[in-house]
């Protein structure tokens, strides 16, 4: 055991002193790529902002006096007051607990670094507008964002929204219920656009429930009536999946042009081939020309007219260049247009570790996504480049161990289906080795499932399967051969390889065969949806209890299909699978206080028949960020959630 922990222990240091060395070399990719190090920091005192007279209820009262951003005095736009809704919103309600609030200052570019194409998720998160809102991301309160508001009926079947009065697209164009009407009936009950109506907009989120109705009252007003209680929408209209606005309000007046209801299709058929796709393909171009939230970091949403605080305006392959938003809909308590940062650049480099030499050389002003408590030392002692590692709390279970009971192998199926099998590898788990190790302390053993760890029992429910062991101490499978638990895992966080090599040393002490390979993101997402991963480790939103996010497409990928598509794909599932999703669906139905009792009789099944495997929780996340960034959320707060408050932040002269 201490000769394993000390081999991992070395991996690591290792590692880091790699990167050390590495980020000292003049020549290294960090130092010849070139930087807005100066544009970072500077910035422009908004013109003597006044706080609001207190209006009760911890909202400033009605202002009459609105400022913005120097830099869009010369764009010869209306005035600040005429490009903000009359009911525009105060800022992002962070918890008053998670933060300090300071009225700020307008300037500077803040820059942040990926290794994916097409995307950034501190961009994606940084720049996110959900339809409603929920304080802090902890689900216990809901209220209005890019909706003002919201009622719902008795029976939780019918949901009646208000729109903000003036609100408008980054175009200057109005926002009304036309977007609504036009992205429901026109984009997700158009069969060409969207073959498949969304299961979570169908009554109840299930997938055999009709599609939810939508009736326009007038301009700001609209109701969505469900053929089931679905209290759980609010949650996901706030939240839940990071769908955004974009699930129910589209810019029309922008698509329709590429729309053959709207426009005739022999005038699409030039943009149909330029695009190139094929004669009569128009559904291809109005999807190629359509940005939905996940795509806000794609290159395609240069020139898309959005709600965000900044646009995409200009995208090269390894810069893309975020400007502010001149219309968007919030304001601070004293009357300042957000966000005060005038322009994000996300850079492109090679890998994760790239990302890592950038971040420690003072070339990152926000990094959260790609930040690991692996490299926690190294931040802290490079603090002298100008940033801040700072600990939050993490949002998800970081690194949960899925084995596919659906693959297709029925040798594989015997034993993986068995929870005695499950049990032994729980119990084979030394939870305290792997917070130690990997996490620096800064963690505690899962809650779901019984943290002991007991090689001794878990030898013995092995044995009590039949797994004997061959000549070479291993152990056999049905069908009489080496029974083997391939691992295949990604990169998509750094602390993923380190640890699935310390699972893989763990389960062998129990006589099987355990591999380890690590393959590309795009390569581990196709082999997911085939059905052709057998083992994994990915992060999970377990702790969220409002996610429901239990793991199903990666630990019953075929059941699971066969749950969202309503049977008509995938394979049936037994009977307590079964039941299991009932549970899920229902707890996902629910209005928020019921919904936490139903998680929790969930969590008691995922105990019992430990479907999946968390062996840890409450685990800190590091928040790299310059040092003279100000509005970022306390150590209390979910590092997400300090993410997701970007249009509050600013930089100190």
């Amino acid at each position: 055991m201490k000769s394993r922990r000390k081999s991992i222990i070395l991996l690591l240091v290792s590692a880091l002193m790699l990167t050390l060395v590495l980020g000292g070399c003049q020549d290294s990719p960090a130092s010849t790529t070139p930087a807005p190090t100066t544009a970072a920091v500077q910035a422009t005192k908004a013109p003597d902002p006044t706080k609001a007279p207190d209006g009760g209820g911890g909202q400033p009262a009605q202002l009459t006096d609105f400022k913005d951003s120097p830099v869009l005095a010369s764009k010869g736009l209306p005035p600040v007051k005429d490009r903000l809704p009359s009911d525009y919103k105060f800022t992002n309600e962070i918890p008053e607990s998670q933060m300090k609030y300071e009225v700020g200052t307008y300037g500077g570019v803040l820059r942040t670094v990926t290794s994916a194409p097409d995307w950034d998720a501190d961009v994606f998160v940084m720049n996110n507008e959900p339809l409603l809102n929920t304080p802090g991301i902890l689900g216990d309160t809901i209220t209005g964002n890019v909706l003002k508001d919201y009622k719902v009926s008795d029976d939780q079947k019918t949901f009646t929204f208000s729109m903000r009065k003036g609100m408008k697209w980054s175009d200057g164009k109005p926002v009304t219920t036309e977007d609504v009407r036009f992205t429901v009936e026109d984009i997700l009950n158009d069969p060409e656009l969207t073959p498949i109506f969304p299961v979570w907009l169908r009554g109840g989120g299930e997938a055999d429930a009709a599609p939810m109705k939508l009736e326009v009252v007038d301009d700001l007003n609209f109701k969505l009536t469900f053929d089931r209680p679905y209290g759980g929408i609010l949650i996901r209209f706030a939240i839940q999946g990071w769908r955004g606005y974009t699930e129910l309000i589209r810019p029309a007046h922008y698509l329709k042009q590429f729309h053959k209801k709207y426009t005739p299709l022999d005038k699409l058929e030039p943009l149909i081939k330029q695009a190139g796709f094929q004669p009569g393909e128009w559904f291809n171009l109005f999807n190629d020309k359509d940005i939905t939230n996940w795509e806000l970091a794609n290159k395609k949403a240069v020139g898309f007219p959005v709600l965000y605080p900044w646009m995409m305006t200009k995208s090269t392959e390894s810069l893309t260049t975020y400007e502010r938003n001149p219309y968007y809909f919030k304001v601070d308590t004293a009357g300042n247009q957000l966000p005060y940062i005038d322009s994000i650049q996300s850079t492109l480099v090679q890998d994760i570790e790239m990302v890592g030499l950038k971040t420690i050389a003072g070339e990152v002003d926000f990094s959260r996504e790609s930040a690991a408590l692996i490299k926690m030392p190294l931040y802290r002692e490079n603090e002298k480049n100008g940033y801040k590692a700072l600990l939050a709390n993490m949002h998800v279970t970081p690194t949960d161990i899925f084995l596919n009971e659906t693959f297709n192998d029925p040798n594989w199926q015997k034993v993986v289906q068995d929870v005695r099998f499950r049990k032994a590898l729980s119990l084979a788990l030394n939870r305290k080795e792997i917070i130690d190790t990997i996490y620096y302390g800064f963690a505690k053993p899962g809650s779901i499932e019984d943290p002991t760890f007991d090689l001794a029992a878990a030898n013995k429910l092995l044995d009590e399967m039949g797994l004997t062991k061959g000549a070479d101490g291993k152990r056999l499978g049905p069908d009489g051969k080496v029974f083997t638990i391939p691992f295949e895992v990604g990169a998509q966080a750094p602390d993923i390889v380190p640890l699935t090599q310390l699972i893989v040393e763990m389960w062998k002490q129990l006589g099987l065969n355990v591999t380890m390979k690590t393959i590309d993101q795009t390569l581990w997402t196709t082999r997911n949806t085939n059905n052709e991963l057998q083992a994994t480790m990915i992060w999970t939103h377990t702790p969220l209890w409002y996610m429901g996010d239990w793991g199903t497409q990666l630990w019953g990928a075929q059941w699971d299909l066969w749950r969202t598509s309503g049977g008509k794909n995938g394979q049936e599932p037994p009977a307590d699978i079964k039941n299991l999703y009932k549970m899920i669906n229902d707890a996902a139905a629910a209005k928020p206080e019921d919904a936490k009792k139903k998680v929790a009789e969930i969590k008691q099944v995922m105990k019992d028949k430990v479907y999946y495997f968390i062996p840890i929780t409450e685990v800190k996340q590091p928040l790299i960020v310059n040092a003279k960034l100000h509005n970022i959320p306390n150590d209390t707060s979910f590092a997400i959630g300090a993410n997701f408050s970007g249009e509050q932040f600013f930089f100190s002269k």
